[in-house]
């Protein structure tokens, strides 16, 4: 019988991260969970079968010690989300820029040092996909919101660059922009039927490309409601 694959959630909360943890479940992939705060995931992990970690995204330590427990506990990964960001919100003047700094550190840096963990057993083993969560800040910057776009402009980069090394090495790299709002009971607004991003349904577009066969791999995927405005 063959292994089950894993799949490890980096970033991991109650959104997307959820979504994705159960159908990788539901599908017969033992699923890591990761995030700063292990306690939040313990539900969810003991729901799915799954572990819980405790993880600093922007430290180098912490997410090269998350991969080793991995290694340990499941055997290398064969699918690697990286969902965690930062921002601070406020006029380019007013932005603090120690906050700056440390969001900019755990988007796009935090990005490479899990992807960079990932690739290196991936490349062992000669397969596996790294899917990282974009946003539309990383295609075009919004007033008031720098902080965001350079983290997910440098995460974007992060991903063009390593598809083109990585996928002639049959280790599959996406970039997945989420642009809009993702559905959340306590998010304010009412946008109408399918107004919001569910995110059931962006989960399913992730195993998608997990599973997608490598001579038509996609590098980027775009996800927007149908009512979205271009």
């Amino acid at each position: 019988m063959d292994k089950p694959e894993t799949a490890v959630i980096v970033g991991a909360g109650t959104g997307l991260s959820a979504s994705l943890a159960r159908l990788f479940a539901k599908d017969g992939m033992k699923v890591a969970l990761a995030a700063r705060n292990r306690e939040k995931l313990e539900g969810l992990a003991g729901e799915i079968g799954g572990r819980a970690y405790q993880c600093d995204v922007s430290s180098i330590d912490d997410v090269a010690s998350l991969f080793g427990a991995v290694d340990e506990d499941f055997g290398p990964p064969d699918v690697v989300v990286f969902n965690a960001s930062a921002r601070q919100r406020a006029p380019l003047i007013d932005l603090d820029p120690a906050k700056v700094r440390d969001a900019v550190l755990v988007t796009a840096f935090g990005g490479f040092l899990v992807a960079q963990q990932a690739a290196k057993r991936m490349l062992t083993q000669g397969h596996g996909t790294i899917l990282l969560t974009g946003a539309s800040a990383g295609v075009k910057g919004f007033p008031q919101s720098a902080t965001f776009a350079m983290g997910k402009f440098g995460l974007r980069g992060l991903a063009q660059s390593m598809a083109r090394e990585l996928h002639p090495q049959n280790v599959h790299v996406a970039h997945v922009v989420i642009d809009g709002g993702i559905l959340n009971p306590n998010r304010p607004g009412d946008r109408g039927e399918d107004g919001w991003l569910d995110p059931d349904a962006i989960a399913e577009t992730y195993l998608q490309l997990h599973r997608q066969h490598r001579s038509a791999w996609a590098w980027e995927i775009e996800l927007r409601p149908w009512v979205e405005k271009f």
